[in-house]
Parts: C-alpha cells; sequence; structure tokens
C-alpha cells in the first residue's frame, strides 16, 4: 500500500476517548522496546510519525494513526517493562482489553515479539489471549537484522512452538533497519482488512 498521508489523529488515555468513526483499525501489540513505532513507521514510510524512544515505556495511551483517510493503525501501549509502576499497567490493562475487545471497527492485531529471544510469560499470555478472543493475529519477528539467516531459521521455530502457533498462523520476521519483512506485513495487512 502506497501511504500518502499519515497523521496522529487521537490519542486515548482511557475509553472515553477512543474515536468514533467508520475507519477499519489494525492494532499493534507487543512488549515495551520491541519496536512497534519503528515497525510503524517503516510501514507508513515516515521517520518519526510513531515516535521511537531508546527508553522502553513510553507509549502511554494508544496512538490512532490515520493513513490515506482509509485505514488506521493503533499504537498500544507496551506490555512488560518493569520500570513501568504496576499501578500505571493496572491503569493500562483494562483500556487495551476494552480495545482489542470490544472495538468493532478492529479488523485485527499484529503481535510483536523478538526475533533475537525466546517467548517471555507476556508473549505467550499475549498470544494466549489474542486467540482466545479469536482476534485475526498476525505475529510479527522484529529485530531480524540481528541474527544470521540461518539462527533466524532457528529461532522463528522455537517462536512458533513457544507461542504455540500453528502451522497456518502468520509468523513474519521483520527488519526496521533493513526493510526486510515490510511487503509480507503489508500483504497480510491487506488481507486482514
Amino acid at each position: 500500500m502506497k501511504v500518502k498521508q499519515a497523521e496522529l489523529k487521537a490519542a486515548a488515555y482511557n475509553v472515553e476517548q477512543f474515536p468514533t468513526w467508520e475507519y477499519p483499525e489494525v492494532s499493534f501489540i507487543g512488549r515495551s522496546n520491541v519496536g512497534k513505532s519503528s515497525l510503524l513507521n517503516n510501514l507508513i514510510g515516515r521517520k518519526n510519525l510513531a515516535r521511537t524512544s531508546s527508553t522502553p515505556g513510553k507509549t502511554r495511551g494508544l496512538y490512532f494513526y490515520l493513513l490515506n483517510e482509509k485505514l488506521c493503525f493503533v499504537d498500544l501501549p507496551g506490555y512488560g517493562y518493569a520500570r513501568v509502576s504496576k499501578k500505571e499497567r493496572a491503569r493500562w490493562a483494562p483500556i487495551i482489553e476494552d480495545f482489542l475487545g470490544d472495538r468493532l471497527n478492529l479488523r485485527g492485531c499484529l503481535h510483536l515479539v523478538d526475533c533475537r529471544h525466546e517467548p517471555s510469560e507476556s508473549d505467550r499470555l499475549m498470544s494466549d489471549w489474542l486467540r482466545a478472543h479469536t482476534i485475526a493475529t498476525i505475529t510479527v519477528a522484529t529485530k531480524a537484522d540481528k541474527l544470521s539467516r540461518g539462527a533466524l531459521i532457528k529461532q522463528i521455530s522455537v517462536l512458533r512452538k513457544g507461542l504455540g502457533l500453528f502451522e497456518d498462523d502468520l509468523l513474519i520476521p521483520f527488519s526496521a533497519v533493513t526493510g526486510a519483512g515490510r511487503d509480507e506485513v503489508w500483504k497480510a495487512i491487506k488481507a486482514l482488512l
């Protein structure tokens, strides 16, 4: 998809702030510092629309990015970061669950995991939660440029097993540095729509 227009249209810190519109939405979720903003920026073709940070846990709300007045990407707060207070994480959880569980515009979710590591307990819980709520999910293994081709193939198998993915569940390696996997992610997003 060629993105000619992209802008941050809304930031929601509670359910009442969710925008009311008819645009189809695709959400991005994963651990803090997994590369959600980098993937989002790469797909859009802009460097800094979604703000990236070297400090994990900076995304504190749900950010709605409107593309070409047709599609919305929704960046959700990262999970599993220890420096964010338990109170703050507890505040995010119901907002994220309300969005993922009840949002009529939601067409699917990109669940990001770091390809260099085995899935964390948080990654497994999120994968199970998305499956239990029958949310169409594309799993994206980020930071693929950090591994050799052979190591990446091995890690994809580890991720698939660790997350309990079935053979036909999508698991796409991606690198924001090289752009590898970008076309496959866009193809999968178009299939959601």
